[in-house]
């Protein structure tokens, strides 16, 4: 399956038991979060720790198996002007290779501050470094996912 832009991939047809798998992709980790089966609330999964793409992959289609995944929303790092920098060409990269693995819906959906959002709300929060540094991946998936399961919810009701 191709990587489909926001339009196409919400058009996309996904049973009532399937669930989405938000990414937040970085160098050193990949953030993962959950949608429910509604796919109306996001919440942190885990986060892989990136080795080489064979064991990385093998994680992550277990994680597929495992939640019953329908569509894969990944996180795509813009400047803030819009424009695509080097973090981008990563990303599309392991979006690619990802799209190998399955025949599961990918989109790419806007990051732009999801980390730096996280980390303001944790330090607001009070949570120590130690404690914020393994939540800040997963966390800013879930963002990630939670602003394109919103996104999506207001689509459907508009094309109805």
């Amino acid at each position: 399956m191709p990587l489909l832009a926001f339009k196409e991939f919400s058009e996309h047809s996904f049973s009532k038991t399937e669930r989405f798998l938000g990414c937040d992709v970085g160098e050193k980790t990949v953030g993962l979060a959950l949608s429910d089966t509604t796919k109306t609330i996001a919440t942190p999964l885990s986060v892989i720790r990136r080795t080489k793409w064979k064991v990385d992959s093998l994680l992550l289609v277990e994680i597929l198996a495992t939640h019953h995944i329908g569509g894969i929303i990944i996180g795509f790092p813009l400047n803030m002007n819009g424009t695509e920098g080097p973090r981008c060409q990563a990303t599309r990269q392991f979006a690619t290779n990802f799209m190998a693995l399955s025949e599961i819906p990918v989109c790419l959906w806007d990051e732009r501050l999801s980390t730096q959002a996280i980390t303001r709300t944790l330090l607001d929060a009070d949570v120590s470094r130690n404690k914020r540094k393994p939540l800040v991946d997963q966390m800013a998936a879930a963002y990630i996912l939670q602003g394109f399961l919103d996104a999506f919810h207001k689509y459907l009701k508009e094309m109805k």
